[in-house]
């Protein structure tokens, strides 16, 4: 029988069946368990101050780093990426933990400095209170909610990214801990309105009051709901008190590292990679110690969420490579060997005699697939970078590898070949190119390797010249003073190689008159953009290993631009420099954005814009801007031989030909990358695609246009010159003997 009270202040009692005693027994448990907490994550913090010295700043700003992070984090929106389901989860259990936390602090407040400390009356009555139980029944509902849906995703569906070497019992443990905890606040709040009789006003609280007239509808009496309050009183105080003891120590203190790790993260992570300091002092990964305190932060950031393993080619190709496990692997080597459950051993080794394998870094790709897809912001590309120095000065890396160090050694490039042949590529075209370090030019190309030394590319860097020579814009090279660029080499770990080649090149670049640089290759784009800014040539030109006497930082303030050659080109179409209208051709293509251009520069409209220009229609992969799957050529990976199914590239053929809304109508597999020509080529051959796509560079598209009009035009004016009417040049004449009166005098 339901009696709803209609008298009495609107409030409830805090400690309803507790007693005097008990009160005293919570606030002793509330006191260890805070205690424990504090304590616990003060060693968690106090760990990262033995990982090294971060080379960039990642405190400054700090209130304006907090509020990033917070809008970050609140929003959600790195969890909505890609996953909808996921993004609706995450949101309802943090802002449902968020809003019962605030509301518990709300209520300690009241209670114990409010009413106890300061001898006010409670302001935890009236229409505050019925607006706070409101907005914690909703609010808690959606975090039930929320991580019913985790519940559901982990344990019926099965998400397989939530899986693997690391998942251990501490996940149950996490998930189910907070189901009980929402599900149990609501259980004893509907016992506490039985057990005073249905108070009217508790219509506010719509879940507590429902389960309770479920309750009622059970037969619970009033004085056993009262009995039973205090069982799931206790029950319910001592779960959420040994929650709080248990943060620091376990898998919830993401909640904590995460939000710090947001607060830390480097905005131009990947794209720039820490230097080494002069003084080699931890350069390497010789120990765990060696970590920045940032990558520490990192290890312990990770959640397990597995996203950056679903979008790793490496793992999607056999490759034994699963960017998740690494991190976990190096923070579970850090705490068994802290907790002295191990000894030490290498970081990185072959054969397993490591904690991680030599053969699953090789594997990386350095397309930072992880960094973007992951929610927390871990930077695995510098601690990846440091295994790989690490592999490096071990001489662990593979004989492929090594053979391309001492081509760069010997020879400047990575094919070997002798420098004075690097501008070859240029004889066939049909006009001059102009030396950048003799004459003035607006662009300094710098042309790459690959462009200057591989068949299929030397095609792409003789287009590209070629729309240059159109568009009458100033350029020159470098001719044989052009080097590698060293970014992938920096990448697979030979830093002190890359320092060799950034200083030759920037001295090159002092000793030239040029207002911007342009390149081919998006990798030699993001290097020279983005890390020769960064390297302080001055700590190391006065070592006599290093072939250069530059002592500054070359284009730190950004005066000289860096660009890609499909940016500078999209500027002159759009200036109709080259006379395109977006009709010449009527290809069916797809594009691939190559990663150091999309994820790592957010380039991803100059190359489409030029595809249009063309006439082409362009039809997007399903894996398209940020989302691109690599193809396989970074890291070092363009250099190594890989026992892969399917091959990256072979995959990337199929999702063009398969998973396209054109589907096999795509003719066209268009690259703006030397390196993911090389590679798509290849992939085409083994992959069986030769009969059906082909790869073609957004300048050779460009330049088959460019015919087609031409073609075009002459045929008009052939039409034109056999008809009746007068040819186009013989108009022109009229019309210039129209406007001239003088014109057609003759002396006679």
């Amino acid at each position: 029988m339901i009696v709803l009270q209609s008298s009495g202040e609107i409030t409830r009692e805090t400690f309803w069946t507790i007693g005097p005693v008990g009160e005293a027994a919570f606030y002793y448990f509330a006191a260890v368990a805070i205690l424990v907490f504090l304590y616990g994550t003060y060693a968690r913090f106090a760990r990262y101050a033995r990982g090294t010295y971060d080379p960039f700043d990642r405190l400054d700003d700090l209130p304006g780093r907090i509020a990033s992070a917070a809008r970050i984090v609140g929003s959600n929106e790195k969890q909505f990426d890609r996953d909808l389901y996921g993004g609706l989860m995450h949101a309802f259990i943090l802002w449902g933990f968020l809003t019962l936390l605030i509301g518990t602090t709300i209520l300690a407040v009241d209670m114990d400095i409010w009413t106890k400390a300061l001898g006010q009356e409670s302001f935890f009555v009236g229409d505050f209170y019925l607006a706070y139980s409101l907005v914690m029944d909703a609010l808690g509902l959606l975090f039930v909610v929320g991580v019913g849906m985790a519940l559901y995703r982990r344990y019926a569906v099965r998400n397989g990214r939530l899986w693997g070497k690391h998942t251990s019992l501490e996940d149950d443990a996490f998930v189910w801990t907070l189901f009980l905890l929402g599900v149990g606040g609501y259980v004893i709040e509907g016992l506490r309105i039985v057990g005073t009789d249905f108070p009217a006003f508790e219509t506010v609280s719509f879940v507590g009051f429902f389960l309770a007239l479920v309750f009622d509808a059970g037969g619970v009496t009033p004085a056993a709901a009262a009995s039973l309050y205090w069982w799931g009183w206790w029950s319910h105080a001592l779960l959420a008190l040994a929650f709080i003891a248990w943060i620091p120590y376990a898998k919830p203190f993401h909640m904590i590292s995460s939000f710090a790790n947001v607060v830390a993260r480097d905005e131009r992570a990947g794209r720039r990679l820490p230097g080494v300091p002069a003084d080699l002092d931890h350069v390497n990964a010789e120990s765990i110690d060696d970590f920045s305190w940032k990558e520490l932060l990192d290890q312990d950031a990770c959640t397990k969420c597995g996203r950056c393993s679903a979008v790793c080619p490496a793992k999607a190709s056999d490759r034994p490579l699963d960017p998740r496990d690494v991190i976990l692997d190096l923070k579970a080597y850090r705490t068994d060997l802290d907790a002295g459950e191990t000894e030490p051993k290498p970081i990185v080794a072959d054969g397993g005699e490591g904690v991680v394998a030599t053969e699953t870094m090789e594997s990386c790709m350095a397309c930072m697939a992880c960094m973007d897809a992951c929610p927390v912001e871990i930077e695995h590309l510098n601690s990846f970078t440091r295994l790989n120095r690490q592999m490096t000065d071990q001489g662990d890396v593979r004989p492929s590898m090594q053979d391309v160090f001492g081509n760069l050694m010997q020879r400047g490039n990575t094919f070997g070949e002798q420098p004075r042949t690097r501008a070859d590529w240029a004889d066939d075209l049909d006009f001059d190119l102009v030396d950048a370090r003799e004459e003035t030019v607006e662009y300094l190309w710098y042309v790459g390797d690959y462009p200057s030394y591989d068949e299929r590319n030397k095609k792409v860097a003789r287009s590209l010249a070629t729309l240059f020579e159109r568009a009458d814009i100033s350029f020159g090279i470098l001719f044989d003073d052009e080097k590698y660029d060293g970014n992938d080499i920096r990448r697979v770990g030979e830093e002190f190689l890359y320092l060799e080649l950034a200083g030759h090149h920037v001295e090159s670049f002092e000793e030239c008159d040029f207002s911007k640089i342009v390149c081919t290759d998006p990798h030699s784009y993001n290097t020279m953009k983005n890390e020769y800014p960064e390297i302080d040539f001055g700590e190391f030109a006065d070592d006599p290993v290093m072939p250069f006497e530059y002592d500054g930082r070359w284009n730190d303030d950004g005066a000289i631009e860096v660009l890609h050659w499909t940016q500078a080109i999209e500027e002159l179409v759009r200036a109709g420099r080259l006379g395109l209208d977006g009709t010449e051709l009527d290809y069916t293509v797809t594009y691939h954005d190559p990663c150091h251009l999309g994820r790592y520069n957010d380039e991803y409209e100059a190359p489409r814009e030029l595809v249009r220009a063309t006439g082409c229609e362009l039809y997007e992969m399903p894996r398209n801007r940020n989302d691109s799957f690599c193809c396989g050529g970074g890291g070092g990976g363009l250099w190594m031989d890989f026992e892969e199914e399917p091959k990256p590239s072979e995959e990337r053929l199929r999702e063009a030909l398969e998973d396209t809304a054109a589907g096999d109508a795509v003719e066209k597999f268009v690259v703006a990358c030397p390196m993911c020509m090389t590679m798509y080529e290849d992939g085409r051959k083994t992959g069986d695609f030769e009969e059906e796509i082909e790869i073609v560079d957004v300048a050779e598209l460009l330049i088959e246009a460019l015919e087609a009009k031409e073609s075009a035009a002459a045929t008009r004016t052939g039409s034109a010159a056999e008809g009746d009417g007068p040819t186009l040049a013989e108009t022109d004449a009229a019309a210039a003997d129209d406007a001239d009166p003088a014109a057609g005098v003759t002396d006679d």
